[in-house]
C-alpha cells in the first residue's frame, strides 16, 4: 500500500479516539454536569483497580505462554528505553527553557512516561479492523495487538498464561472455569470507553484553566514526545531487528515503534488529580500536547506501517 492509503487507515483509530474524547469533554462541561471533577476521580479509581486489570489480564492470558514470553522479552526493555531517553530529553528541556522549579517534575514525567497502555487499547483494535491494515486478519491482529500493548501494564495475565494448569482451567471453549474469564472480559470491556471519557474530561479542564505554563515548556514537551523520541525509537527498533534481537513480526515491531510516539501518560494527570498538586498545570500541558497528538500519532502510525508493509 502507498503512504497516502496507510495515512488514511491510521486516521480512523485516532478519529475514533477524538470523537469519544469529545463526548467526555462535553460531559465535563458545566452545562452537562455529568463528568465533573469528583465523578472523574471516582471513575479513575474504578478504571485503575477494576476495569484495566480485568481487560489486560484476560487478553494476556489468551496469548501469553512461557514460550511466547521468552520471545517477547524485548518489550519491557523497550519500555525502559522510552523512560530513560525521555528523562534525558526532559532534563534538556528544563535546562533550555529555564522552567520554574514547580514544573520540573511535571516536565520530566510528561517527557519520560508515555501513554503506553490506554491509547494502545484504543488505537490497536480500531486499526486492526481497517481493511488497509498490514497486520493480518482483524481477530488475530486485535488479540495479539492488545496482548503486546498490555505487556507493560500487568504483574496477573502472566500468571494465568504462564502456568499450564491455570491456563487450561480458564482459557478455551471447554475450560471448566471459563465463566471467570468471560466475566473478566465483560468487566474489562468498560476500560477503553471509560478511560477515553476521563481523558476528555481532563482536557476540558486545561482548556479553561488559568494556570501559567510557559509556551516554551509546552513546545519542548511536544518536540520531545513527537519528534525526538520517535526518531530515537525508530533507530533502536530497526537496529534490534537488523541484529536479530527481536523477531520480524510487523505487529510486534509496530507496537514497539509506537511506544516512542505517543503523548504523555494519562496516569500523570490521574496522580496530580488524586494528590491535588499541579493539576491545573498538567491539564494545560495535556490539552496542547494531546491536540498535537491527533496529528502526530496519525503521521507516525502511517510512517511505521509504511516501513513495515
Amino acid at each position: 500500500m502507498g503512504l497516502l492509503e496507510l495515512f488514511i487507515t491510521a486516521c480512523m483509530p485516532v478519529l475514533n479516539m477524538l470523537l469519544v474524547t469529545g463526548v467526555g469533554s462535553f460531559l465535563a462541561t458545566d452545562s452537562a454536569g455529568i463528568l465533573g471533577k469528583e465523578a472523574r476521580k471516582h471513575l479513575n479509581y474504578v478504571v485503575f483497580y477494576v476495569f484495566n486489570p480485568a481487560l489486560i489480564a484476560t487478553y494476556l492470558a489468551k496469548t501469553i505462554t512461557m514460550e511466547s514470553l521468552a520471545k517477547l522479552w524485548f518489550m519491557p526493555v523497550n519500555v525502559f528505553f522510552t523512560f530513560i531517553f525521555g528523562l534525558i530529553l526532559g532534563w534538556i528541556v528544563i535546562k533550555v527553557t529555564g522552567a520554574p522549579l514547580k514544573l520540573r517534575g511535571l516536565i520530566l514525567g510528561c517527557c519520560s512516561a508515555g501513554n503506553l497502555g490506554n491509547i494502545f487499547l484504543i488505537i490497536i483494535p480500531a486499526l486492526c479492523k481497517e481493511k488497509g491494515s498490514p497486520f493480518g486478519t482483524p481477530d488475530v491482529c486485535q488479540t495479539y495487538g492488545l496482548a503486546y500493548s498490555s505487556l507493560s501494564l500487568a504483574i496477573i495475565g502472566f500468571i494465568i498464561g504462564g502456568i499450564p494448569l491455570i491456563r487450561n482451567a480458564l482459557i478455551g471453549d471447554d475450560a471448566p472455569l471459563r465463566v471467570l474469564r468471560e466475566s473478566g472480559e465483560l468487566i474489562g470491556g468498560a476500560a477503553v470507553p471509560s478511560v477515553t471519557l476521563i481523558m476528555g474530561g481532563n482536557l476540558i479542564t486545561g482548556m479553561r484553566g488559568r494556570a501559567s505554563v510557559p509556551p516554551s515548556v509546552i513546545a519542548g514537551v511536544a518536540v520531545v514526545r513527537f519528534v525526538l523520541l520517535p526518531l530515537v525509537g525508530t533507530a533502536l527498533v530497526n537496529a534490534a531487528v537488523r541484529y536479530g534481537v527481536i523477531r520480524p513480526d510487523p505487529l510486534y515491531q509496530f507496537v514497539l515503534l509506537l511506544q516512542y510516539a505517543v503523548p504523555p501518560a494519562m496516569n500523570i494527570g490521574t496522580i496530580t488529580q488524586l494528590f491535588g498538586v499541579g493539576e491545573s498545570e498538567c491539564s494545560v500541558i495535556f490539552v496542547w500536547v494531546y491536540a498535537l497528538a491527533s496529528v502526530a500519532v496519525t503521521m507516525w502510525s502511517a510512517f511505521f506501517m509504511w516501513t513495515l508493509s
